[in-house]
């Protein structure tokens, strides 16, 4: 009886490290899916989309570990963000804030997703929350290479709302099918 609930233990934690693995590497490739706008140093990514994602399907500490595993694996080297830097030139860059910002924006998105019996409001309410830790974190950082928080905004968060406000919603309707 007992080893069938540590066979059980073992399984469960094996899917969590696996989920976690699964959606750094998606955050990595959502950095490589990008458009990048002549008047900002701020690419345009699907990376909101798979934060916010990882949040809903991993809960708190899933996302916040997928996001984190990400983060290594760029200071390691890997050239996965979306200016193609790597290592510690990675943190260093104009858009290190909304980086940085990835780990607890993943685990907000969770948590709040994770009250209320896990409904679309909730989730929603996740998913803005998400939003709100990116931009301020990226706007703070950004602010110091554009000249002051009023060009931060403009130029780091303005020209991104109506894109990322549509990847929360998908992130909100894709769990709404799938718990149907």
């Amino acid at each position: 009886m007992q080893s069938r609930a540590l066979v059980r233990v073992h399984s469960a934690l094996w899917v969590k490290v696996l989920g976690a693995a699964l959606f750094a590497v998606a955050t990595a490739l959502s950095a490589q899916v990008r458009v990048f706008l002549p008047f900002s140093p701020v690419p345009l990514t699907l990376q909101v989309l798979m934060v916010v994602l990882s949040g809903f399907v991993l809960g708190p500490w899933g996302a916040l570990a997928a996001q984190v595993a990400y983060l290594q694996a760029i200071l390691l080297g890997a050239p996965y963000t979306a200016s193609g830097l790597s290592g510690l030139a990675a943190f260093a860059s104009p858009t290190a804030g909304y980086l940085l910002a990835f780990p607890l924006a993943a685990f907000a998105a969770g948590w709040l997703s994770r009250r209320a019996s896990r409904g679309a409001a909730w989730r929603a309410l996740g998913g803005l929350a998400a939003l709100a830790i990116i931009y301020l974190s990226g706007m703070a950082w950004l602010s110091a290479f554009v000249g002051g928080l009023g060009a931060a905004w403009k130029l780091g968060v303005a020209p991104f709302i109506l894109a990322d406000l549509l990847k929360v919603t998908i992130a909100v309707a894709a769990l709404s099918v799938r718990r149907r």
